[in-house]
């Protein structure tokens, strides 16, 4: 059987993978509303499309990026931080679509973190090649509520670690449909992609899409 053949089997058996204490690995948990997620981000990059920012030490990111919802994560000379306003429409960011939110508390109940009640929604897209380096998500002023990662698209090998960069990571395969959930006492692990490598999605081509929900305040 074709690996492409592997991810949809994997993407129609829903299951429940821990992996590590407060972070749950959700098999397959989007898969069933796959086309209406597509479509979502379709009309949200049609509104704030996809850039790829550049870091306050100069360097540009190679993940594209937009979001969605009442703030927006940015990065740019100044530093890091979210706003309610997209810098390169000057308007606010697209809506979060409902649809969105019920995914992702609904992900969240899962994991263990009932009532999260998102208020930003990170839109990367990652092409062949393109990485994510090891890093911790502490922009946000709430880190008590869980992060909520989303994968669409290609698969990608998701590096999990520990509290410290300089801590071995562990590597899962996400393939499209997927939702990894991390909270509590890991809320602050690293965590990174690694270079994404080159295929065809059925439904996206040659990319991967995520969407990773954050209650910022």
């Amino acid at each position: 059987m074709t690996a492409d053949l592997f991810d949809s089997l994997a993407e129609a058996q829903p299951s429940r993978e821990d992996i590590a204490d407060g972070a749950v690995l959700l098999r397959g948990f989007a898969g069933t509303i796959e086309h209406e997620l597509i479509a979502a981000v379709r009309a949200i990059t049609a509104q704030s499309s996809f850039r790829q920012m550049t870091t306050p030490g100069g360097y540009q990111m190679s993940v594209a990026m937009t979001n969605c919802g009442e703030r927006g994560w940015i990065t740019d000379h100044t530093g890091y931080r979210y706003d309610p306003i997209d810098p390169l429409s000057e308007q606010p960011w697209p809506s979060m679509p409902p649809l969105f939110r019920d995914l992702a508390r609904r992900a969240a109940e899962e994991g263990g973190f009932p009532s999260f009640a998102p208020d930003a929604c990170l839109v990367n897209r990652y092409e062949p090649g393109t990485r994510l380096s090891l890093h911790q998500d502490k922009d946000e002023l709430d880190l008590s509520a869980p992060i909520v990662s989303v994968s669409l698209g290609l698969p990608a090998t998701f590096l999990f670690g520990g509290m410290a960069r300089s801590d071995k990571p562990r590597r899962f395969r996400l393939v499209h449909g997927d939702v990894v959930v991390w909270g509590g006492v890991t809320r602050l692990a690293y965590h990174g992609v690694a270079p994404l490598a080159d295929g065809e999605h059925a439904l996206l081509g040659r990319q991967r899409i995520n969407l990773t929900f954050r209650k910022t305040r």
